[in-house]
């Protein structure tokens, strides 16, 4: 078959007629040496969810009776601050707001904006404070159905490329790249990416990942606005939008690092195939995607390489909570670690989890059962074995919401 065009393809998809896969059932196929062949694949849909720094909200909610205050100098929601503006509102008694996924609570530097957006869309009541330009302030609480107008812009998601992370210094190391403080000699591993389901790793260039593409955002439908910020060919990444009150609280959060809250998304973008050269980007493989190994100082510190296959195959990606193990104990070291705060006076918020790994590694009681992994790996001279310690990218929220995406295309909900 020769090349085809999207209109071809949503012919097919409006008959019925498409072969639409997930990215995880398309990479299955491959290393079983079952790979559909071209004329047999018109869609894969690819997922990934990992924390994304770049996540800002601009939101819109009353918080007062018209004329109580002129505007809004500061606002906090729960303690996180949100900047003012752009809009001044005078006398209205809203407020605009522009919220860092990455802005910290003034009360608690593990609780900011990753954490508030998934209160937010989980109902509950988000206690706000305003100071006003005459110096007044108002309190008061808000739910979703307060906000008037909330909206997603990611200015850098999807990462392609990514880098895993080991201490060989003597002393830990506090970093946004760790959940918590990486203990040194190498004592454990972390990294980011999904490898293989990566839209961008599955469309190399960019052959249909461009501006005005629609994606799945958090599981709500949004579009690429263009290449993100610190975008370049060999690690792109994507700027995206999307309504916020229209997403799903399962695929965005906090996530707690060494140097305080963060926010985790889940992206999904289709992938039509519509010449060879599309599909022969799709036909690669977490063994032969390189992760390079640096110093958790610095990027700019490479120690070695491995790949993505060493990271994700043979793992699980949720541990299993034995109850009966847990000792409750004073002081919980998971309660103290889980960087999503799934677990709590000993219950565990599956749905919460992340399959970060870090209970299974840090449990002193052995009640948290889960194959993380370890990676060989050489190091100044030395050959080591390293433990992953800690997964900031998820492939099961990344797999469900390809999986998402894939039904809403075949039910016709979204048209490429």
């Amino acid at each position: 078959m020769t090349n085809r065009t999207i209109s071809q393809i949503n012919e097919k998809i409006e008959n019925g007629e498409a072969n639409i896969y997930t990215a995880e059932e398309f990479k299955k196929l491959i290393k079983n040496d079952e790979a559909p062949s071209y004329d047999d694949v018109d869609v894969v849909t690819c997922g990934t969810c990992g924390v994304m720094s770049g996540t800002a909200a601009i939101l819109n909610f009353i918080i007062s009776e018209p004329g109580e205050f002129i505007r809004a100098n500061e606002v906090y929601l729960n303690g996180v601050p949100a900047y003012a503006g752009p809009c001044p509102n005078e006398w209205l008694g809203s407020v605009d707001v522009i919220l860092h996924g990455t802005a910290h609570s003034i009360d608690d530097e593990n609780y900011g904006g990753g954490f508030l957006l998934k209160d937010l869309l989980e109902g509950k009541s988000i206690d706000v404070r305003v100071e006003s330009a005459e110096g007044k302030t108002i309190e008061n609480t808000i739910t979703i159905d307060d906000i008037t107008r909330g909206q997603i812009i990611g200015a850098r998601m999807a990462f392609k490329n990514y880098t895993a992370f080991t201490n060989p210094n003597n002393d830990s190391v506090k970093s946004i790249f760790a959940a918590t403080p990486l203990e040194g000699n190498c004592s454990g591993l972390t990294f980011s990416g999904c490898g293989d389901l990566n839209p961008l790793q599955n469309d190399i260039p960019h052959n249909v990942i461009m501006e005005g593409c629609k994606v799945l955002i958090n599981g709500a439908q949004g579009y690429i606005l263009g290449d993100g910020t610190r975008s370049s060919p060999e690690k792109p990444n994507l700027m995206l939008s999307a309504d916020l009150c229209k997403m799903d609280p399962y695929y965005l959060g906090g996530f707690k690092t060494g140097q305080g809250g963060e926010i985790y998304d889940t992206v999904a973008i289709p992938i039509p195939v519509l010449n060879k050269e599309i599909y022969q980007n799709l036909l690669i493989t977490d063994d032969k995607i390189d992760l390079p190994v640096a110093d958790i100082k610095g990027r700019h510190l490479p120690l070695d390489n491995t790949n993505y296959a060493a990271m994700w195959d043979g793992n699980d990606l949720r541990p299993q909570y034995d109850s009966g193990k847990c000792c409750d104990c004073d002081r919980c070291s998971v309660e103290n670690v889980c960087p999503t705060n799934a677990f709590k006076n000993r219950k565990f918020n599956i749905a919460h989890c992340f399959g970060c790994g870090m209970c299974a590694n840090f449990c002193n009681n052995d009640a948290f059962n889960m194959k993380t992994g370890d990676v060989d790996l050489e190091i100044n001279g030395s050959k080591l074995n390293i433990p992953i310690i800690c997964r900031q990218s998820d492939r099961l929220r990344g797999n469900k919401l390809s999986l998402k995406l894939k039904k809403m295309i075949e039910n016709k909900e979204f048209k490429l």
